[in-house]
């Protein structure tokens, strides 16, 4: 099926009437036949693996309504709202249904003891069939899922069969930014299959899941397997071909001594390969030596530091989003595209905003050397803009605790526990992630509640790694998390005194309208919106000078400047929503991180 249904500059128009322009990204004529046809999990990559992404039977149809039957192709694993998935970009519906349907052939020697079905992601509700039987049924859209086929697949042809629902922003389900009524920062929502399905199968005894913690004030690595079928397995460390580790399993754990190690950073993101073998049964992965931890400088101010030395942590906001995949990347390519360019400008760390990416996309920043900051995915009934816009900006003290669930859109029993449920599901599939060193779990009040007890259970899942509590506003106090964590568009910029880290989570967003490569010709959001690139460009170097280099000394720890690309009506990004144009010259942002580098220095007297 060819995916060029629709041309480049297509204008479909939103019941707002609002012109839409559906672009082609600079990675659009890379799709394949088979997107995404790489190994998409080698953080635990073993040699069996059969991608079903590629073309499916679709149908899309009110759920009140008898199957009518298939009446269009769709390209896997791209949403059916966006222009990769080759249909035309009509959104699903709470009330719509859609229908998936491959016809597949395994080859002789794939099948083993035992089969499993993996999803990377849809959104949001699914009932999935193989060879007409029921194999498991799932609701979340951004956290992975596996089904057990073993008795109902078989060596030769094969039918696999999606049916799924989307409430979209209609109930408190987790949806991060999409929203029936989108604009502003509020998009387009997508829903289906959107990232990588693929089957894989392993022998009787096998490893189910494992669990990496490096130690570098023990010099060591600590390995945790759940194994099936008894017995232990062999762990060995290497590094290049260079055996320089290698210990056998005592219940199902192993502590590999490192000498003459290099540690992970990103000036050096050295990563060592890991082998574990289980009988038959063998996985490949990879660890990094480094240590994500608080310091004080010597003058008693907390600060973030990495591999016990402080360490400045300048980033960017990223959100993920493709013109023409939209929160699937059109290719593996175009994922590492963004990480380079961020860190070609200067940048070392990356906050990944409202999503989980694919674990591809981790890797890319664990082997290219980028700190990540996870946010968890948001959720909750409606937002009350008086709650997340103008109570935030007011900074009005708010206690996020069970008398205020409704006005955090968070009166919802069931929606409090799934959220806690996902949150587990999406820090275990993350959890070995060298690049990973602060968890996000709620975002300027989205969907907030209980932040103090969150971070407790964010604490016991990890006490490795930091964690920004509540990022923007609704800060619940000294104690409940690692950082005072500010958000400052509109108002001059300034350091607080806190006895916590203290970071600039948010800020900036300076735009700029880069025709033709605009999803939204006749409207845009911004917080300061500048006529030419030339004026953007001194606005921004002008901000680093005066604003934020100054308020490092005075004691911030980290910067997120707003974002990486455009996304759709916003045009705040370094680059364009088609990744066609750099709006910021490369050479003057790194110039601004020279001067942050340059000033933490000399404020650690170095």
């Amino acid at each position: 099926m060819s995916k060029k249904v629709l041309s480049t500059q297509e204008e479909i128009k939103s019941k707002s009437k609002n012109i839409r322009v559906r672009l082609q990204s600079k990675f659009y004529d890379e799709v394949g036949e088979i997107p995404h046809n790489e190994y998409p999990r080698p953080q635990f990559e073993r040699d069996s693996f059969f991608n079903l992404n590629g073309t499916w039977d679709f149908c899309m149809q009110d759920a009140s309504a008898e199957f009518k039957g298939y009446d269009s192709k769709i390209l896997v694993p791209f949403s059916p709202e966006c222009l990769l998935s080759g249909l035309d970009g009509k959104i699903c519906q709470p009330t719509d249904v859609l229908y998936y349907k491959r016809e597949f052939t395994l080859p002789k020697g794939f099948i083993k003891s035992r089969t499993f079905l993996n999803f990377g992601a849809v959104d949001f509700e699914c009932e999935v069939k193989i060879n007409s039987k029921v194999v498991g049924t799932h609701k979340g859209g951004f956290v992975p899922f596996t089904f057990d086929v073993t008795d109902c697949i078989k060596e030769g042809a094969n039918t696999i069969e999606v049916k799924v629902t989307d409430p979209t922003d209609t109930s408190y389900h987790t949806r991060a930014k999409q929203a029936l009524k989108n604009g502003g920062i509020w998009y387009t929502p997508q829903s289906g299959i959107w990232q990588t399905v693929y089957l894989e199968s392993v022998p009787e005894k096998y490893i189910a899941d494992m669990l990496i913690t490096p130690d570098i004030d023990s010099d060591s690595v600590r390995i945790k397997l759940e194994l099936v079928g008894g017995g232990e397995a062999t762990v060995k460390a290497f590094d290049g071909k260079k055996e320089i580790a290698k210990a056998q399993t005592e219940n199902g754990e192993a502590v590999l001594s490192l000498k003459d190690y290099e540690l992970w950073s990103p000036e050096n993101p050295k990563l060592y390969d890991l082998e574990i073998e289980y009988g038959t049964d063998k996985i490949k992965s990879y660890f990094g030596m480094r240590k994500f931890s608080v310091m004080e400088d010597k003058h008693g101010k907390k600060r973030l530091a990495l591999n016990n030395k402080i360490y400045f942590q300048s980033g960017v906001l990223d959100q993920g989003y493709w013109s023409d995949g939209m929160l699937t990347p059109p290719t593996d390519s175009a994922m590492e595209y963004d990480i380079k360019l961020m860190k070609d400008m200067g940048f070392n760390m990356l906050r990944k905003h409202i999503k989980i990416e694919p674990l591809r996309w981790y890797y890319h920043c664990d082997r290219l050397g980028m700190i990540v900051w996870q946010d968890f995915v948001t959720g909750g009934r409606k937002y009350k803009f008086s709650v997340i816009g103008i109570g935030g900006f007011l900074n009005l003290p708010t206690k996020d605790t069970k008398r205020n669930y409704k006005k955090f859109s968070r009166h919802d029993e069931e929606g409090r526990a799934e959220y806690y449920a996902e949150m587990e599901t999406e820090m275990n599939y993350l959890k070995n992630c060298v690049c990973l060193g602060t968890w996000v779990p709620f975002n300027e009040g989205w969907g907030q509640f209980d932040s103090k007890i969150a971070t407790e259970k964010v604490r016991a899942l990890d006490p490795t790694r930091i964690i920004d509590s509540v990022s923007g506003w609704y800060d619940q106090g000294v104690g409940n998390t690692d950082m005072k964590s500010l958000h400052i568009y509109f108002t001059p910029i300034k350091c607080p005194k806190d006895p916590r880290v203290c970071v600039l989570s948010e800020f900036g967003g300076y735009s700029y309208k880069e025709r033709p490569h605009v999803f939204s010709p006749n409207k845009s959001f911004g917080y300061r919106i500048y006529s030419t690139a030339e004026k953007l460009e001194k606005a921004f170097k002008k901000l680093y000078e005066k604003s934020i280099v100054k308020n490092v000394k005075k004691g911030f720890s980290a910067t997120v400047y707003t974002q990486v690309s455009d996304v759709e009506e916003e045009i705040n990004g370094f680059i364009t929503y088609d990744r066609k144009v750099v709006k910021i010259p490369v050479q003057t942002v790194v110039e601004c991180n020279e001067m942050i580098k340059k000033c933490y220095r000399e404020l650690l007297g170095e």
